[in-house]
């Protein structure tokens, strides 16, 4: 019986992506056998329509979708990014119905100019330029403790703005998870075999979802505590991190699939 077809779902930063130096080099073996065998690879990641449209051209994956914003769109293959639309004028307003005192310990992007995007996030200002590009989700640093957190979340959900936890940043939005929208993409192929890579709390539940999940590590950040299914197989953890355990994880499911 012929196996079916194969989709990967990747997060970027800290999982494709190097923590530092965003750098994807590490993964190039695993990635190129994909591309050859014409494994569709789709970005899920916080990261803008704008980042992510040069990057998905730098690493030759054009030809398919990516998820943008952690969930909150998807950029069609071979897309150019939107360059207005969306929602975040109307989140930047709800954000700023918070109590005084919890919105004064949340700096967004949307408060930050080019330059502290890039202090904040290690990228290139000409690279900053395009995260602060934002259409449907806020990301940023909560500056008080995980008591003040936990109210602030809460005082976003009495406004209709939920919170994630991403490997660098908290990201509000009005919805849309990672999972959601690999569903979405998922079901435009005949019962595929789903995998996905992640490293982050926002992560948890595309890889929870797929048929086979791998957590790459993260030295940056307390590791994630168990996922369902992980017991069972279904979820698998990979000691090296960024694209070097990525790789690792890509040449097992290679070698799985006789590609």
């Amino acid at each position: 019986m012929p196996r079916p077809a194969l989709l990967v779902f990747t997060d970027l930063d800290g999982t494709l992506l190097d923590h530092e130096d965003y750098s994807h080099t590490a993964a190039e073996p695993a990635l190129a056998r994909l591309r050859a065998a014409g494994v569709p690879v789709i970005l899920a990641s916080s990261k803008t329509a704008a980042e992510i449209a040069p990057l998905r051209e730098d690493l030759r994956l054009s030809a398919h979708p990516a998820i943008v914003e952690n969930g909150a769109g998807i950029l069609e293959a071979g897309e150019a990014a939107p360059e207005n639309g969306g929602s975040y004028a109307a989140l930047r307003a709800a954000l700023d119905r918070v109590p005084a005192g919890l919105r004064a310990q949340f700096r967004g992007f949307g408060d930050c100019d080019v330059a502290e995007i890039a202090r904040r996030t290690g990228l290139p200002e000409s690279q900053a330029a395009l995260a602060a590009k934002r259409l449907h989700s806020e990301p940023g640093v909560w500056s008080g403790d995980e008591a003040g957190k936990a109210a602030f979340v809460e005082a976003l959900r009495a406004v209709g703005v939920a919170a994630r936890e991403g490997g660098r940043f908290l990201t509000l939005s009005f919805g849309g998870t990672k999972a959601g929208r690999m569903a979405e993409i998922a079901g435009r192929h005949s019962t595929p075999f789903v995998v996905a890579l992640g490293d982050a709390p926002n992560d948890r539940e595309m890889l929870e979802q797929a048929d086979l999940g791998f957590v790459i590590a993260n030295p940056h950040r307390p590791p994630l505590p168990p996922l369902a299914g992980e017991d069972r197989g279904h979820i698998l953890r990979i000691d090296a991190p960024g694209p070097k355990g990525w790789n690792a994880a890509m040449e097992r499911v290679i070698s799985e699939f006789g590609i």
